[in-house]
């Protein structure tokens, strides 16, 4: 009897260690959807929860399959002492990544190396309103110092800064083509970033600050069109706010509350 014991036990940690070896990668399509709320998931996930691959994409529905939001696969490398509350991963994406990310820490806290992403702007129409009603086109680049990641409840905390690039930027919304290029820094501190919406070029420019606080966004600014491009923009100009006079200038006042 004693021996059976033994060999049962023994069965029981020999399929619980293949179980654990052998957990497929869909399982991290689960910590995806849970960790952004389900606004994205895994698509076409392969190989297992310590080595595998996938393409990133927004929430699937009947209506909207999953589609990648970025190019190439995402592929991943998990180490096994998350097991023991330590959590060391790396993430690798040729195509999309400017260099490989890794992130390590406990079960609720983070460190995330630099990087950045490049972001096609055609794509995050995928996320949704109002990205599918505008319509944006043209190339985004998101970088990142090293970043610290707090989950608080259901809450998450980011201590770093984040910028985002944007040229040739063009909208379905107006016939130019493009629009012009800006930058946008994110200046995190826990739950609160402050935000910095600059113009590098036109004919459309937009400047203003704000805040962004546990995903809502408060921000004033002008959009106005450069020297000599007014009446081409009139149009597009209208539909993105009230005019007002700044100094000797009509500007369009960006107001988000």
């Amino acid at each position: 009897m004693r021996r059976l014991v033994i060999w049962l036990l023994a069965a029981v940690v020999a399929v619980a260690l293949t179980v654990i070896v052998f957990c497929p990668a869909t399982w991290m399509t689960v910590l995806v959807e849970k960790q952004t709320a389900g606004r994205l998931t895994l698509g076409d996930a392969q190989g297992t929860l310590w080595n595998g691959s996938g393409f990133i994409g927004g929430a699937p529905s009947a209506a909207d399959p999953v589609t990648p939001l970025l190019p190439g696969r995402f592929s991943w490398r998990l180490s096994p002492l998350v097991l023991l509350g330590q959590v060391d991963i790396a993430l690798e994406n040729a195509e999309a990544m400017t260099q490989p990310v890794r992130l390590t820490g406990s079960w609720n806290q983070w460190r995330v190396t630099p990087g950045g992403v490049n972001l096609p702007a055609e794509r995050l129409a995928g996320l949704g309103a109002p990205l599918n009603t505008i319509r944006p086109s043209g190339q985004m680049l998101l970088t990142w110092t090293p970043l610290q990641i707090t989950r608080q409840g259901d809450a998450v905390a980011i201590d770093g800064t984040m910028t985002l690039k944007m040229d040739d930027i063009a909208s379905r919304l107006s016939p130019i083509k493009p629009l012009g290029a800006y930058q946008l820094i994110m200046d995190w501190r826990g739950q609160r970033a402050q935000v910095a919406l600059t113009s590098t070029k036109g004919p459309l420019l937009l400047d203003g600050t704000g805040e962004l606080v546990n995903g809502r966004l408060r921000f004033s600014g002008k959009a106005e069109a450069e020297a000599g491009q007014e009446e081409r923009l009139a149009n597009l100009l209208n539909l993105l706010g009230q005019r007002r006079k700044v100094g000797d200038k009509d500007v369009i006042a960006l107001e988000f509350k």
